[in-house]
């Protein structure tokens, strides 16, 4: 059995980024569901009991200050995520790290800005009794 990380970050993000939708998908017409944070697992390894993901968390808003403001709240909130069990998830979040802050990228829409930040996340399957 291995952890969904994607799913753990998605779910425990959310309590955290209150009036954003957190998902793994970005819907057709982005801009009419702003503000909105993507979690993508995009490589990684393990040891047999430990995922070390890689996790692009892109931010999208409708303003240049909005997506900084939105890209930090995610910084805030995937870093305290560490050492946490994901209500109704298997899977343990043992460390968070930032691989790649924030940094602006262009989406080619002009009624979105867009910020990818990269962490390194940890997970496990959590121990049964």
């Amino acid at each position: 059995m291995w952890a969904d990380t994607e799913l753990a970050v998605i779910t425990g993000l959310r309590p955290h980024l209150p009036g954003v939708r957190v998902t793994d998908e970005l819907p057709d017409q982005l801009e009419k569901f702003l503000p909105l944070v993507q979690v993508r697992v995009v490589g990684g390894g393990d040891d047999e009991v430990t995922d070390t993901a890689t996790v692009d968390v892109q931010a999208f808003a409708s303003t240049r200050a909005r997506m900084w403001e939105l890209a930090e709240q995610a910084r805030t909130a995937m870093h305290a995520l560490a050492a946490t069990h994901v209500p109704g998830q298997a899977a343990v979040i043992d460390t968070v790290t930032t691989a790649a802050r924030p940094a602006e990228v262009p989406y080619g829409n002009p009624a979105l800005r867009r910020a990818v930040a990269t962490y390194t996340v940890a997970t496990r399957v959590r121990a049964t009794a």
